[in-house]
Parts: C-alpha cells; sequence; structure tokens
C-alpha cells in the first residue's frame, strides 16, 4: 500500500461516531470528523472524558464467561447505589455492538449505570455463540443476562433495587423470561414489542413468519421436545404467582412481526396471576399507529423515547 495514511471509523458508548486518521509516518492519530453533540443549556458541551467505559466478564452458571460492555459518568460511584439500565437481546446471530446513543446521556448525568449484555444467541464472539443461544440451548441466553445482572449486584455497580432491564423484540421476550426467573433481581422491566407468546405463534404455521423463524426456534409441530422445551420458557406460560418488578410493555397496533395481542396476553396474565404492588404497577402502552419499529419521525421517536426513559429513571429512583 502506498498511502502514508488511513482513515477508520470509530465509536464507543461514550465517544459518538467519528472518522479518524492515522499517520503511518508519525503514529499520530487526528479526528477528522466527529458527529455533534448539542451543547446542553446547564452542563455545558459533551465531552467523552466525562465518561468512563469498560468490559467486564460475568460467568454463567455452566461456567461460560459473558462480555458486558458499560458505560457511566465519572462521578458516579460504584458503592451500591447507582441506578442501572441493563439492555439485552441475544438472538438470530446479531450482534449488539458498543454505540453512542445521545438520549443514554441524560441517564449517565443522572448518575446512572448503563450495561449492555452481550448473552448467547447473539454473533458477538463468533457463530458458536449464536449456536449455544438458539433452538434447544435457548435458555443459555437467559442464564447469561441473569448472570450479568447478579455480577452488577454483587461488584456493587447497582442494587437489585435499582436495577432496570430492558429489550425489544426476540429481546422482549428475553425480559419475559428472565423476569419469571429471578423477579426479585429486577426493580422494574420494560418489554418492547416483546414476542413473549412465542409458543403460540410458533405453533401457527398461517402465519407470515412462522415458518422461517423455524431455524431460530426450532419446530414444535414436528418435535415434542421442542415444544416441551419452548413451553417451559415462553413467558406467559411460566408466570408465577409471587412479587414481579414494575412491567412496561410497549406495543404497536399495526405491528405484522409480534403481533399486539402478544404483550396484551402477557399484561393479562401478569395483572391475574402476579402479586399485586401498587409500586411495581404493570403497564401497556400501544401505539395505535406504528409497526415493529415504533413510531417514525424524529421528533416524534425522540418523544416516545423521553416517556420510556422518564418511566426507567421513575422506577429505578423514584419510589423509596
Amino acid at each position: 500500500m502506498d498511502a502514508d495514511r488511513v482513515r477508520l471509523f470509530y465509536e464507543s458508548l461514550a465517544t459518538p461516531p467519528s472518522v479518524l486518521e492515522y499517520h503511518f509516518g508519525t503514529g499520530q492519530l487526528r479526528t477528522v470528523k466527529s458527529t455533534p453533540v448539542r451543547e446542553h443549556p446547564t452542563e455545558g458541551p459533551y465531552d467523552p472524558a466525562d465518561y468512563t467505559s469498560e468490559r467486564v466478564w460475568a460467568t454463567a452458571p455452566d461456567g461460560t464467561r459473558v462480555p458486558v460492555s458499560l458505560v457511566r459518568h465519572r462521578d458516579t460511584e460504584l458503592d451500591g447505589t447507582a441506578p442501572c439500565l441493563l439492555y439485552g437481546y441475544g438472538s438470530y446471530e446479531t450482534s449488539t455492538d458498543p454505540s453512542f446513543s445521545i438520549s443514554r446521556i441524560s441517564l449517565l448525568n443522572r448518575g446512572f449505570v448503563y450495561a449492555e449484555a452481550h448473552v448467547r444467541g447473539g454473533g458477538e464472539l463468533g457463530r458458536a455463540w449464536y449456536d449455544d443461544g438458539k433452538m434447544l440451548a435457548k435458555k443459555n441466553t437467559f442464564t447469561d443476562f441473569v448472570a450479568v445482572a447478579e455480577w452488577l449486584v454483587d461488584n456493587r455497580y447497582t442494587a437489585a433495587d435499582r436495577l432496570v432491564a430492558e429489550g425489544r423484540s426476540a429481546g422482549g421476550m428475553l425480559m419475559g423470561a428472565v423476569t419469571n426467573m429471578a423477579p426479585e433481581l429486577f426493580r422494574a422491566v420494560h418489554a418492547g414489542v416483546a414476542f413473549v407468546d412465542c409458543l403460540t405463534t410458533i405453533l401457527d404455521p398461517a402465519l407470515p413468519l412462522t415458518v422461517p423463524e423455524w431455524e431460530e426456534w426450532g419446530n414444535p409441530l414436528a418435535d415434542a421436545e421442542v415444544y416441551a422445551y419452548m413451553k417451559s420458557y415462553t413467558p406467559y406460560e411460566n408466570v408465577r404467582p409471587v412479587r414481579y418488578p414494575a412491567i412496561l410493555a410497549t406495543t404497536s397496533l399495526n405491528d405484522t412481526r409480534v403481533m399486539f395481542t402478544e404483550p396484551a396476553k402477557w399484561v393479562a396474565q401478569l395483572r391475574h396471576t402476579t402479586v399485586a404492588d401498587p409500586e411495581r404497577p404493570v403497564l401497556l402502552r400501544t401505539e395505535m399507529v406504528a409497526g415493529h419499529g415504533g413510531v417514525t419521525g424524529r421528533y416524534d421517536r425522540w418523544r416516545d423515547r423521553a416517556w420510556e426513559l422518564a418511566w426507567i429513571i421513575d422506577q429505578a429512583t423514584g419510589h423509596r
């Protein structure tokens, strides 16, 4: 290569998307362009140096080490008092890369720790990582996430009464599963367009997306073992009569991937079965015009996310 320099793209949980240029001769690395972040009216311009990001590892019950990406404001103490938002997905070999989010800054500036659990079923550590979290190994996704939550509490990044879990779509199914497994571990759970009645859906080949999904979950119509396995973790089928975290289920009336009936049924089951707690409500919010991806338009998306974050902040810090 004749060029004396190369340009690369970089972003992190604390660094906005940036184009960098590295000079081979001098070893100098400079920023060519960075996505601007609007200056806060009272806190001044955004400075990545104000935030600390790191990679840690939690150990799952089978001994597998699970990577976790973390970011917090540098002034946030790790003494067990910080609220925390823990995100997870873990399906379809999709990698949850540690990327920058402007909306997340409001959490970090309020003393939150933000964590991403790179659980099995995703693609973060290659094909084997995906294969070990699908079909008859799907429960590894859930136990990985619980192990990450326990690690955060044990290492005083947060406490169980300040920990909020969040996931969307298949990640919403993850939320329902871990809530059934370890309800005492979370203060609140946000499950967006959640695949929480997955067994019923996968049993109906007339639905347009069911047959292709057999590659991910298995075919319970043809295999009794798959049927029993899916029934053992489907969130709707496994709600228990105990005290649950506060639940926010968000859905869209025109969602053709995960029909609104799934979270609606799940919420009804939660309200009927779990031990009621007025400080831990079970809420269903239905967007009347959107699909699986939520509302369109920059400002509508911001308003929706602001509403969700307000609920998360209230649950993690407001009920004391």
